[in-house]
Formats: structure tokens, sequence, C-alpha cells
């Protein structure tokens, strides 16, 4: 069930109804109805889906009360047992077929002439990269003595397939998720209304941006062979935005929405196109899984403790395990090793940690000269590696590239579902100049006391839906695919 879909628009107000309404009184059954609505939902898709998070909610369940009564020794064994079911049914599903693949490659090269395709017919289940981490994350703060096991299996159902986050995240913690479901939960009016208005937001973000800078983008990179430098490099710009806008969109209406019924997620993006380096734009750009990556792989590893050589390689290790994440495609590990590259030299240069704190133009009504250089010139970088993320191959990437980069001179293009130009950039300069007004606070992207200007704001944001919507297109997010 998507968000921007009919169907949800009347899920959503009979699940609040049943919600508050008649199931508020009873905590467990206000959990065992959000483990119905949940399942109602992710079963949307493919009722198959559900019989596997079933089956990863009881298998983590069980092996959490063991992990903390078993001894160190057995407790370690019943941890390495959570690992391995999770990690190995997101192996299977996700990476079966990529491993297969470049084993067969692997095996042409070396003169092995491979006849038999053992590839499968899989089905991704929607959102099995982001419920994994999520279980996987209960055994291991369990074993590491930082929570205890859940007796209440309806709770920790929830935890595991609640819906506003259940498909494209954020990436929740047990330690922060699951106490707010065991613990009686009352209407909040302002909470609510904070939640319509991230709800607003995201869907504004989704329908007038990502899904109508959408058809440009893919049109750009089929045909990128005849087109020249400048509009490679607008495609590239566009997919940005587009790629920001559709997760970022998915976050905030997942954060509006739980707030609705009164939880509260973790914050998922901080603005990352006004980062002034690369270090700063994986502080604000999918926070959920960078903090993941940073708590159960990096830190484990050591961290930036010990020799610099290690931590270059504990660096290199975690965005490439990050891109590989992404899915199973050389571009997206490709992806991750430049952005590696790009934050060594950071790290040697101890600049890796200069803006933890505040954001940009401080409290300055405009940046400084400074500033809108470093972000010019992090986006630049960024953009350059979405096109890794967004090719078919990492040939096509680099031919891309290399076309970017080589055909300076404008040839016209024509909007390939015939539209007006101005509309985009328009709506994108004051898409970026509203992000920075409110680039403080990433939860609040309404913040004017005036009920007048609220109003015209929320009439603005409907009319720009309206203006850019079109029924033609795939309005999917592009992070259900991973």
């Amino acid at each position: 069930m998507l968000f921007n879909s009919i169907e949800y628009i009347v899920f959503l107000p009979i699940a609040f109804g049943l919600y508050w309404l008649v199931f508020k009184s009873n905590l467990k059954a206000q959990n065992l109805l959000l483990v119905v609505l949940s399942y109602v939902f992710y079963g949307y898709w493919d009722w198959r889906f559900l019989t596997l998070i079933f089956l990863s909610t009881v298998v983590d369940f069980i092996i959490g009360k063991k992990i903390y009564t078993a001894n160190k020794k057995s407790s370690k064994k019943w941890l390495w047992t959570s690992v391995l079911f999770n990690i190995g049914i997101l192996g299977f599903f996700k990476y079966f077929n990529f491993f297969v693949d470049s084993f067969s490659k692997m095996l042409n090269i070396f003169g092995y002439d491979n006849q038999d395709n053992l590839t499968l017919n899989i089905i991704l289940p929607v959102g099995i990269s982001f419920y994994t981490f999520q279980t996987l994350s209960y055994s291991l703060d369990i074993y590491r003595k930082k929570l205890t096991p859940t007796h209440d299996f309806i709770a920790f159902a929830a935890f595991v397939s609640f819906f506003p986050q259940l498909v494209a995240g954020p990436i929740e913690r047990a330690s922060r998720l699951l106490p707010q479901i065991l613990h009686k939960r009352s209407f909040s009016y302002t909470q609510a209304k904070d939640g319509m208005k991230l709800m607003l937001w995201g869907l504004f973000k989704k329908i007038a941006i990502a899904d109508a800078l959408a058809p440009i983008v893919d049109d750009i990179f089929v045909n990128y062979t005849q087109l020249s430098s400048p509009v490679l490099i607008m495609g590239a710009v566009f997919f940005g935005f587009q790629i920001y806008c559709d997760f970022s969109g998915y976050s905030d209406i997942a954060i509006g929405t739980s707030k609705m019924f009164g939880i509260e997620l973790t914050s998922n993006f901080k603005f990352p196109y006004f980062s002034r380096n690369i270090a700063e734009f994986w502080r604000r750009w999918h926070i959920s899984l960078s903090t993941w990556f940073r708590d159960y792989l990096y830190i484990p590893l050591g961290g930036s403790k010990g020799e610099k050589s290690n931590t270059i390689r504990n660096i290199f290790v975690i965005f490439l395990v990050s891109g590989f994440w992404h899915g199973a495609n050389w571009t997206f590990i490709f992806w991750g090793g430049f952005h590696a590259l790009l934050f060594v030299p950071l790290f040697l240069s101890n600049k890796n940690r200069v803006f933890i704190e505040g954001t940009v133009g401080g409290n300055s009504i405009l940046p400084s000269i400074k500033e809108i250089l470093q972000i010019l010139s992090t986006f630049t970088l960024v953009t350059i590696s979405w096109v890794f993320f967004r090719a078919s191959s990492v040939n096509v990437a680099f031919e891309y590239l290399t076309k970017l980069f080589s055909s300076p001179n404008f040839e016209p293009y024509p909007h390939p579902l015939g539209y007006r130009w101005l509309d985009y950039f328009v709506l994108l300069g004051l898409f970026l100049c509203y992000e920075y007004f409110i680039r403080r606070d990433e939860r609040n992207p309404i913040p004017f006391r005036s009920r007048a200007i609220r109003f015209l704001l929320y009439v603005l944001l409907v009319f720009g839906m309206l203006l850019m919507y079109d029924d033609h297109i795939d309005r999917s997010f592009i992070y259900f695919q991973f």
C-alpha cells in the first residue's frame, strides 16, 4: 500500500479511528490492532510476504530471550544464530542471483563456458532490508547488555511490523521504539497536528518534485548517448533532487503518520544538500542507516581507534557494505567506494568532524560565500556519485560521466512529456529557498504561528501537487526496491 494512494487515504482514517476511539483503553488490544493494521498494510503488496516477516518476528523474539538468559559462550552462539538467520534471509532474497551471475562471469573469464542458468525467479519482499536490520539490532543490543528482552510477543510484533516505517524506514532501534509500544499512549492534538503537517510536506516532496522529475530523469539516463553535456548535467542534478525528495518524503510521511498514533520515530534526513563536506552529508542523509552501520559495524571493527591504516580500512568497509545494502548491483558498490574515497581525505586532515553541530548560515539570514562554495562543491561530488547509483551498470555510469565532461555544446532537449521547463526550475528554486528557511528543524516544516500564513502555505503545497501531478507515471517510492 503506497502512502500516496487512494487505498492509503481510506486506510489511514479507519486505522486512526479504531486506534484512538475503539481500542484506546486497552494497551494490549491497541498493540494487537497495530499488528493487524501493519499486516494488512504490508500484505496489500503480496500476502506471501507476511510469512517471512512473521517468521523473522518469532525467531528473534525467541533468540532475544535465549541470549539474555544463557551464559556468555552460549549467548554468543545464539547471537550468531540471529545474525546468520537474518543475513541469510536477506542474502537469499536479495543477493542470490547477484552472486550466481558474478560467479558465472568469473568462470567465463577463466575460459569456462557456463551455459546453465542458475538464477532463480526470486521476488524481493518489500522492505526486507529495513526490518531485518531492525530485528537484528534487537538481538545485538541484548547481547551487548544495552537492552532487556520483552516477554510481550504482541508488542514485539508491533515493533517489527509497525506500518509507518516498515517498508522504507527509518530503521528504528528497539531501545527507542519498543518502550513506546510497551507503555500506554495518550492522544495529543498537538502531536497529531504536527504529524499531519509532516505528512503534507512529505507528500509535496514526493508528488510535486520526485514524481515530476522521474520521467525526465528516466528519459535522460536511457538516451544519454544522444544528449549533450548540459542535458546530462541536468539529468544528474534532477536525479539528486528526485531521490532526496522521494526518500525524505517517505520518511516525513512515516514520521508524521507515527505521530498521529502517539509514537515518535527518529529523524532520517536533516537537509543533506546544505552540507559543507561529505562527512556532514552522511550525518544528514539516511541517518538511521548510517548510524546503524556506525554502531554495529564500524565501532566493533575498531572505529577510529588505533592505526590510521585500520581506520581507513574500516571507512572503506562501512561505505562498501552500505553500498551493497542498497542493492545487488556493482553500481551500488562503486557508489559506496566513491564516497569512501571522498571521506578518507577529510579523515586524514582531521576535518571529518568539523561540522558536527549547528547548520549552514548559523543565525544569519544568508550563508557566507565560503559556505556557499563548500555546499556547491559537496553537492557536485554527491551528484557525480548519484550517476553510479542511478545507472544500470558500471560501464553505463562511466560512459555517462565521460560524455557529461566531453560534450559541452548545448543541444535543445524537449521535455519527454511536452511540459514547460520553467515550472520545474521555479519549483526547485522555491523549494531550496524554503528548505534553507526551515533548515534548523527538520520535524517542523511549517513553523509559522499565523493561521493565515499556514493556511496560505497549505493551499500552495496542494496547488503545487495538483500542478505537477501526472497520472501516467509510476508513483512507487524508489527505496521500495531496497
